[in-house]
């Protein structure tokens, strides 16, 4: 940069900025919530309810009652022990407007206000107070109601009596600051499923969930004093269970409250889903480790005490073990260490030692007083181990020599000459025809294209044996690069953008669907690291005289038809199938990076993917009528 064009900028003590207050939170939402879309949005919710269930856990809440409200804010209602209104003689201001304003304030920090707690690193409650336009607290304490009102983060009164009360809680109401927020409209279903979890990850807690928006009125009460027990129950009341006992530990000790619940059942992938404080840990940590570290060596212990592995037979692996098995592992304890911002993995040493010692008692007793059971689950772990010998096999006809040999990739791969993967896509297409177009329309330096031929296998019900003797499966597997099951590395990954694109019809979702299954059943990491994308290819070509125009949903066609008064000499029309677009439409409307439409799959609740999962591509019949009669009106697309 030369002298005459470059900016000088000082930096001295007086440039260093301090954001006061609750500005922070303002400014970097991200890093308090994780994003300012969806899940941003949704997390407010969370952070106020994990502080009524902060004082269950302490044994003193009962009930907790979450309402979207007609105007779309939320009001969250506790019947614990109340914000505390005394004075904090330290910053000169009441118990609730120091945990309203100010952040890391709280009895979560080693005052003794908890033993333990969940909650994003202790922010909670003061940053939904940042994030929302209007917030009002009502604490119900020492025979009276208390109240305060703030808006964007500032408080607007003090805090003062408004009534009396025999009762004790907290109540509060917030509405999101939609010049934040992306958007502000709430999810019933995404609330539902996180109340329902943490209902059951607390047994003996009642939590209800009501909506009150016109139109939409619904309401639904969480109550299990069965806790994980009944979630494992839950999980699996669309699978078949290998037998019929739920396996169930739990340990109180001074520091840590440890529960382990499973059920084996006669499905072929395992679902373990690991928490600590209430806080699902994805990438597992000492906790989980310890569980399947247990479980391998105390099955391997009984199936040769037993004979089911003989002399010089291979031990089980831990995959053998593992699949089809359904687990929890959730343990509480006073100081987690979590590793990294998201608290996605557990760092407790001694939290490994604990579990592996529980596991490793109860487990031997149940195999040994229950013969029955633990011959089903021998039986079921040595056909798993069968079953991985002949996937081993197979697995190797599906390696590539090396990541730049095209020789031993799929002959129906049209592969892309970039080597780099970030800026490297595929698209998955049905059919030579879509195919064909998709090749010849392509910027064909980063985008490659593999046509699949019909429907694929559906893997919820096939062993990776199976799996990968079938063509168009081996093709992708062998494509990608990252190999499969216990071989698979997302690092190897040769595309960073996977995009489904098939037809929108019944029948292209239907494919859809399937390699959705298999993505989230075998390379889930493709899924979770944002490399899984559904191409919107048009719904609608408008036209009149020489101009053109694209409609991608009913709404955007509405929309379009009224620009143009005279209607008659509008040209409509509707596309069933990619086949119908030749290689410039096609490239114009859904492949061109700087005009097209993806969308990017990602796994919000596991347990709720798995269970759609399950419904939609299980064996069982009766769930997947009943999904189909509870969704069929919001069906919007649906060629008849």
């Amino acid at each position: 940069m030369s002298e005459a064009t470059q900016t000088k900028h000082e930096y001295g003590a007086d440039q260093i900025q301090v954001l006061e207050g609750l500005e922070a939170v303002k400014r970097r939402p991200g890093m308090y919530i994780g994003s300012t879309g969806k899940q941003g949005l949704h997390h407010l919710v969370y952070e106020v309810v994990d502080n009524a269930i902060d004082e269950a856990l302490a044994g003193y809440c009962k009930n907790i009652n979450v309402v979207i409200d007609n105007d779309n804010a939320v009001t969250v209602t506790d019947d614990g022990r109340g914000i505390p209104t005394g004075m904090n003689h330290k910053k000169h201001m009441t118990g609730v407007e120091l945990a309203l304003t100010v952040l890391h304030a709280g009895g979560k920090f080693g005052g003794g206000g908890y033993k333990v707690s969940g909650g994003l690193h202790g922010v909670g409650v003061s940053v939904v107070n940042a994030l929302s336009e209007k917030l009002v607290v009502e604490v119900k304490q020492d025979k009276q109601i208390f109240q305060q009102t703030f808006e964007y983060g500032k408080k607007t009164t003090e805090l003062e009596v408004i009534g009396k009360t025999n009762r004790t809680g907290t109540k509060v109401y917030f509405k999101p600051d939609a010049n934040i927020f992306d958007e502000t409209v709430f999810d019933y279903d995404v609330l539902e499923h996180r109340l329902r979890e943490l209902a059951f990850l607390n047994k003996g807690i009642a939590i209800t969930l009501k909506d009150e928006r016109a139109g939409q009125e619904q309401s639904n009460r969480y109550h299990y004093e069965g806790g994980i027990k009944s979630y494992i129950e839950f999980m699996n009341r669309n699978k078949d269970a290998l037998y019929d006992k739920i396996t169930y530990y739990e340990k109180e000790m001074k520091d840590y409250s440890l529960e382990i619940a499973f059920q084996y059942t006669t499905g072929y992938v395992e679902n373990i889903y690991a928490y600590a404080n209430n806080i699902f840990t994805p990438e597992g940590g000492t906790h989980l480790n310890g569980f399947k570290s247990a479980l391998t060596r105390t099955i391997n212990n009984y199936a040769r005490k037993n004979n089911f592995i003989k002399g010089n037979d291979k031990n089980l692996s831990g995959d053998d073990i593992r699949e089809g098995l359904t687990a929890i592992v959730s343990i509480k304890l006073l100081e987690p260490q979590f590793e990294g911002q998201t608290k996605t993995k557990l760092g407790n040493p001694e939290v490994k030692g604990i579990v592996e010692t529980l596991v490793g008692e109860e487990l031997s007793a149940f195999l040994e007083e229950n013969p029955a059971e633990a011959k089903l689950i021998m039986e079921k772990n040595l056909q798993a181990s069968r079953a991985r010998e002949a996937a081993k096999r197979a697995r190797e006809m599906t390696r590539r020599k090396s990541a730049l040999d095209s020789t031993s990739l799929p002959g129906k791969l049209a592969d892309c000459r970039e080597k780099d993967p970030a800026l490297s896509e595929i698209f998955i297409v049905e059919g030579d025809s879509a195919g064909g177009s998709a090749k010849t329309g392509r910027d064909s330096k980063i985008q490659a294209i593999l046509p699949l031929r019909g429907k694929i296998l559906n893997v919820e019900k096939s062993r990776l044996d199976r799996i990968l003797t079938t063509d168009s499966l081996k093709s992708m597997i062998t494509a990608f690069g990252t190999g499969v099951g216990e071989d698979f590395n997302v690092e190897k990954a040769r595309y960073h953008k996977i995009v489904i694109m098939t037809d929108a019809d019944v029948d292209g979702a239907h494919i859809r669907t399937l390699l959705l299954t298999f993505f989230y059943r075998y390379m889930r990491g493709l899924i979770e690291r944002g490399y899984v994308y559904i191409a919107q290819p048009p719904l609608f070509k408008i036209s009149w005289g020489k101009h053109v125009e694209y409609a991608y949903t009913d709404a955007d066609l509405d929309k379009k038809l009224k620009d143009h008064e005279d209607r008659s000499k509008v040209t409509l029309q509707r596309y069933k199938g990619l086949g119908e677009m030749d290689a410039e439409q096609l490239w114009d409307t859904t492949m061109d990076p700087e005009r097209r439409l993806m969308l990017k799959v990602n796994v919000e609740d596991a347990s709720y993917a798995d269970e759609i999962f399950t419904v939609l591509m299980g064996d069982k019949v009766q769930p997947r009528k009943e999904f189909i009669e509870r969704n069929a009106r919001k069906v919007k697309n649906l060629d008849i």
